[in-house]
């Protein structure tokens, strides 16, 4: 999103901070142009919070994917391919089990 995403009070304040943590993943230059892609009318970035929205929704049809519990509180550790999601833990512990079962 802009510079207002990262202000207290935004009114959108989930989708500010999963964006934010995508910035911190991606860089403000990946993320920026997604959503001025999204703006601009393309199904690239999308959001829905609050009753506001803001970039282009991808037509309906099977690729419709929410975030639902299993994300929500996600952070993305180094080496996570995101293999952990809908697992029930973090992605330094799903690494630590992976990283043992590949030594056995």
């Amino acid at each position: 999103m802009d510079a207002r995403v990262r202000k207290v009070g935004h009114p959108m304040p989930e989708t500010a901070a999963f964006v934010a943590k995508f910035r911190s993943v991606f860089g403000d230059e990946v993320i920026d142009d997604a959503v001025r892609r999204g703006k601009a009318g393309e199904p690239v970035f999308y959001a829905c919070e609050n009753g506001r929205t803001v970039g282009t929704a991808a037509p309906s049809g099977d690729s419709v994917w929410q975030v639902d519990d299993s994300i929500h509180d996600r952070h993305y550790c180094d080496g996570c391919e995101g293999e952990c999601v809908g697992q029930g833990v973090c992605c330094s512990d799903w690494l630590k089990r992976r990283n043992q079962e590949k030594d056995r």
